[in-house]
């Protein structure tokens, strides 16, 4: 796959954050000379896509969405080196979960930098009314057009098929119930004593676990998970586990977590980590996330959380 170069005219926008507010979002779309914030979102991929991390494909991808807040979401896609491909995060999942951490309700308008695959077509019918949401690609030309989901996708599977229509979906507000506290496991993924030694952070990390474990979208499985990551100066990043209606589009809690560090703009190395889950879960994060520490930071020490959920639950 060749390196992706890109377009010269919006080149020089710089990207606020991967949040943007609505008054600053306004004031951009004025200072650009655009009708409306939505018009902006399409000189704002460039910027997006500047913010890939794509140590394998070289191919940088980003997207902007505007949500019914008002306020802009940026996504890009994020690859690991040394591990498999599944463990990367296309763009489209990194704009909703980051909505989703910030309590957006819906998106209404996204513009992407290239068309977007099958794999986050299906991850976005977990959003109510997705087949709504306006797409717009970047790469289409100069005469691109905002075009409804359900044109990309026209015979959507999705929630409908599977769940009662009054079930929360992606950007709806969740609080699962994780029921009592079962059993802890820690230790050093790479072997060694582990670098997180104050009992603080420890805490800190537990708490942001469980918070995101509430937040967790897991209708399929109704295995509620949360990941946190703590960096070297400190820092505790939390990401919440997403389920899809298809199984494999799924972005999980690891992933979800380094998303959140990535919109905290951490390079940081991570020292400690936090996974919180059920105790006898048809699905479980562990595995995915030893392997993922192992490659990226083997001297973390991973505390893993399990909740026995009550016999009604």
């Amino acid at each position: 796959m060749g390196e992706e170069t890109l377009p010269e005219s919006t080149a020089e926008i710089s990207l606020p954050g991967f949040v943007i507010d609505v008054a600053e979002s306004e004031r951009l779309a004025r200072s650009l000379g655009h009708r409306t914030v939505e018009d902006l979102l399409p000189s704002l991929v460039p910027a997006a896509m500047r913010q890939a991390q794509v140590p394998i494909s070289r191919f940088p991808v980003g997207a902007v969405g505007l949500g019914s807040s008002g306020r802009i979401y940026v996504g890009v896609n994020l690859e690991y080196a040394g591990l498999p491909l599944h463990h990367s995060v296309h763009a489209e999942q990194f704009l909703f979960c980051n909505a989703a951490a910030h309590g957006e309700t819906w998106i209404r308008s996204m513009a992407v930098s290239h068309m977007p695959c099958g794999h986050c077509r299906q991850f976005l019918q977990e959003v109510r009314d997705s087949s709504n949401i306006n797409v717009l690609v970047t790469s289409d030309g100069p005469h691109a057009v905002y075009r409804p989901l359900s044109v990309l996708l026209p015979r959507p599977f999705g929630p409908p098929d599977l769940l009662h229509k009054d079930v929360p979906l992606l950007l709806d507000q969740h609080d699962n119930e994780l029921g009592e506290f079962a059993a802890v496991m820690e230790g050093a993924v790479g072997g060694c004593n582990g670098e997180v030694e104050d009992s603080v952070l420890e805490r800190k990390l537990r708490e942001e676990a469980e918070r995101a474990a509430r937040g967790s979208h897991a209708p399929y499985s109704t295995c509620a998970a949360g990941f946190a990551v703590a960096d070297s100066e400190g820092r505790v990043y939390a990401g919440s586990y997403y389920e899809s209606a298809a199984y494999n589009p799924s972005l999980g809690p690891i992933q979800a977590a380094m998303i959140a560090k990535a919109i905290g703009s951490s390079t940081a190395e991570i020292v400690g980590a936090a996974l919180v889950e059920r105790e006898d879960g048809l699905v479980s994060h562990e595995g995915t996330a030893r392997v993922f520490l192992a490659a990226v930071a083997p001297s973390a020490k991973l505390h893993v959380y399990r909740y026995r959920q009550s016999d009604g639950n």
